[in-house]
């Protein structure tokens, strides 16, 4: 069961907008997901109690009796949304379990300093080796300086850039339905669409 983590210490830099739409994109090509927030705070419960019943199903954690979380019966495939701040044994935990990870940045100095300290942390971890990396540009403004700066700062790491998100509200306004790009028609979405294509390949969808 693969285990799809969402992760940068920076808050704010579009972490749970890309965890609800990576799990909308693996519920379309017909998985049974489960999204759910590693800081057991359930975050993500907000998002899936604003989800119609009509839409393509996406589970939350099941939590026992015995306050112990896992994921539902018959789930095929995790997305974990991550809280700002994450380091030391808190990222220890997430990296014992994850597959892949998605590094997402915004086009600042900020997002910027704080990923390359984490790209770095993720390496040099023991199992950075074993955890497929994969950074996303988010808010991204085509033809500005700001994002010029941001490809060729992403172009320096040793880790690949897997996609490379647009500033539009269109995942605003779907995510305050409970809903993903994954879910409309697509030619609502279109351009989104054919931007999440090689970030959809890399997951495996």
């Amino acid at each position: 069961m693969p285990v799809i983590v969402v992760a940068n210490p920076k808050g704010g830099v579009g972490k749970s907008t890309l965890a609800i739409n990576v799990a909308g994109c693996l519920a379309r090509a017909g998985h049974r997901v489960m999204l759910g927030d590693v800081d057991r705070q359930q975050s993500s419960r907000q998002w899936l109690q604003l989800r119609p019943a009509s839409a393509r199903p996406i589970e939350g954690w099941d939590v026992a009796a015995d306050d112990i979380v896992r994921p539902p019966k018959g789930t095929t495939h995790v997305v974990l949304d991550t809280p700002a701040g994450l380091h030391g044994k808190r990222l220890d935990a997430v990296m014992k379990i994850a597959d892949q990870m998605l590094v997402p940045l915004q086009a600042s100095l900020f997002d910027i300093q704080a990923t390359h300290a984490f790209v770095q942390e993720l390496r040099t971890h023991r199992r950075g080796h074993e955890v497929k990396l994969g950074l996303v540009g988010m808010r991204v403004r085509e033809h500005t300086r700001s994002n010029e700066q941001l490809q060729t700062y992403l172009g320096t790491l040793p880790v690949p850039v897997v996609g490379w998100l647009r500033d539009t509200q269109n995942y605003v306004q779907l995510a305050a339905h409970g809903l993903t790009l994954f879910d409309v028609a697509p030619s609502r979405v279109e351009r989104d669409l054919e931007q999440w294509q090689p970030l959809s390949a890399w997951l495996g969808a």
